[in-house]
């Protein structure tokens, strides 16, 4: 459940700064240092449902999240994973009155909520941090687009070897560590059968790719993996 605020951080101070805070101007920082208010979920804590009005400007200081949408026969599709420093809800917040998506822990995680009425104040008198917002935008649209573009061309072992090195490489930066997500959320995020799932992580520890022992994953032929999802 969510544990309520956090510790407040100031924002000139705090070390999950990111480089688009940094542009802000001094009195602006301070504004939106005031302002916000720090939340923290635990896994599976909700924290926006797909039409809920968008009120607040989320930026994630630790933790991971899933971000998906409801699509037909009442199934999921998760469309990202969020790593820390991402701001959540980029690309839908000036675009919509509400959110096109949910988002839900899948790790302990701090996010801090800044007022939109405070954040639109400032783009519109910042060109210069306007600018860098919009720059930010492309970038986690391009990444996104990328994402979605190279799962869907491998073929299903290729993609459950590329999702295994995002955690391992892109995440926690080491070969093992625990699998934060489901098998069927895996499933969701990569457009396969939870069955299918199974089937091939079970097929890549009898090949001795991986090692699995409950929720912990342990990278052991990294090099094969590579090329299971270079080439699948």
């Amino acid at each position: 459940m969510m544990t309520g605020m956090g510790n407040i951080t100031n924002c000139k101070t705090c070390i999950y700064r990111s480089y688009l805070f940094s542009n802000l101007q001094p009195g602006d920082l301070s504004r939106v240092s005031l302002s916000k208010k720090e939340k923290e979920y635990d896994p599976g804590d909700i924290i926006v449902r797909q039409g809920d009005k968008i009120t607040s400007f989320m930026y994630l200081k630790s933790g991971l999240l899933k971000i998906s949408r409801a699509i037909s026969d009442g199934k999921n599709q998760i469309i990202s994973i969020a790593r820390p420093l991402d701001f959540i809800g980029l690309l839908n917040v000036f675009s919509n009155n509400s959110y096109q998506f949910g988002i839900t822990a899948i790790e302990h995680s701090t996010l801090c909520f800044i007022d939109l009425k405070l954040m639109k104040d400032i783009i519109g008198k910042d060109g210069h941090f306007a600018l860098k917002l919009l720059e930010k935008m492309s970038g986690m649209n391009d990444m996104i687009m990328h994402n979605r573009l190279l799962i869907d061309q491998k073929n299903l072992r290729g993609r459950i070897a590329y999702i295994l090195l995002f955690f391992s490489q892109d995440v926690y930066k080491k070969d093992k560590f625990s699998l934060p997500v489901s098998r069927k959320e895996i499933a969701e995020l990569i457009n396969m059968r939870t069955e299918n799932v199974i089937r091939i992580l079970s097929e890549f520890r009898r090949d001795r790719i991986i090692g699995i022992e409950g929720k912990i994953i342990r990278i052991l032929d990294r090099d094969k993996l590579i090329r299971i999802a270079e080439f699948g």
